[in-house]
């Protein structure tokens, strides 16, 4: 469903379209497990969306129909008001980042960024120099001409997500791309990220274990409960963006965390199988 909006200048309604939505999707796979029970969810323009369950409650099944990876067994999944085949046109382009990096051991980092643009057939020249720029956000400039092994972990996760930007999507997807990563290492990159969409107008969805950095990050948070795997609640973090750690060491996160925690354990708690 659209959702109307206000122009303070006019009071004129300005209807936004969703960037997708989910209209009774659900997963049964083939061996006949169900993965997910029918959702039904809308993602606005602009939106940061974090997944966050226990493990088997359809995170990742989500992202999947999102992303068009797999298909649903019943219901819709629409992109823009329209069917995948207009995904990748001018306005409507998606990029997905993994869990693991996935880069090219061979390549140097500036051609593993380059490489949607190369397997899409962009001249060299502005590859490379589109390339450079999603380099420039993510800090690693410097680290262009270096081979992927000569990398720390957050490096190397810093390099698939300007692999992704390169692109220029509007709606980016993240399979719990931080997981792996040290506390301090990850803080940064949820800092860097909540700046990156802030400032290039990104609709997120993202997938986390963790309340603290689905709070950190979020504009609204779906928690999840499995057996089957089905959205539980809806939580929405109504705080300024772009965040920094001033925000994560406020009275406000730690409320939000509490809130989260007490959310989340309810979910474990109606996933069990009885």
């Amino acid at each position: 469903m659209s959702t109307p909006m206000f122009d303070q200048a006019t009071i004129e309604p300005v209807v936004t379209t969703p960037v997708v939505e989910l209209l009774s999707a659900d997963k049964v796979f083939s061996n006949g497990t169900r993965g997910l029970a029918p959702v039904d969810l809308a993602i606005q323009p602009g939106e940061f969306i974090c997944l966050i369950g226990p493990s088997g409650c359809g995170k990742s099944t989500l992202l999947k129909l999102i992303a068009n990876l797999i298909e649903p067994s019943d219901g819709r999944v629409q992109w823009w008001r329209g069917d995948f085949s207009k995904v990748g046109s001018a306005g409507r382009k998606l990029a997905f980042v993994f869990q693991d990096p996935t880069l090219m051991p061979w390549a140097k980092v500036d051609t593993n960024v380059r490489l949607p643009l190369d397997l899409a057939g962009v001249p060299k020249a502005e590859a490379q120099a589109r390339a450079a720029e999603a380099l420039e956000g993510v800090g690693l400039t410097a680290a262009a001409r270096r081979f992927p092994r000569q990398l720390s972990g957050g490096m190397r996760m810093r390099v698939s997500i300007a692999r992704a930007l390169v692109t220029e999507p509007d709606l980016l997807l993240m399979d719990e791309p931080f997981g792996a990563l040290d506390e301090f290492t990850r803080n940064k990159l949820d800092e860097d990220l909540v700046r990156l969409c802030h400032e290039r107008g990104l609709t997120n969805v993202f997938v986390t274990h963790s309340i603290y950095e689905a709070v950190f990050l979020s504009t609204r948070i779906i928690i999840m409960a499995a057996n089957p795997g089905r959205v539980f609640a809806e939580f929405v973090v109504d705080e300024p963006m772009p965040r920094d750690d001033h925000f994560r060491r406020s009275d406000r996160f730690a409320a939000l965390c509490r809130e989260m925690s007490a959310l989340l354990s309810d979910a474990s708690l109606a996933s069990v199988v009885s």
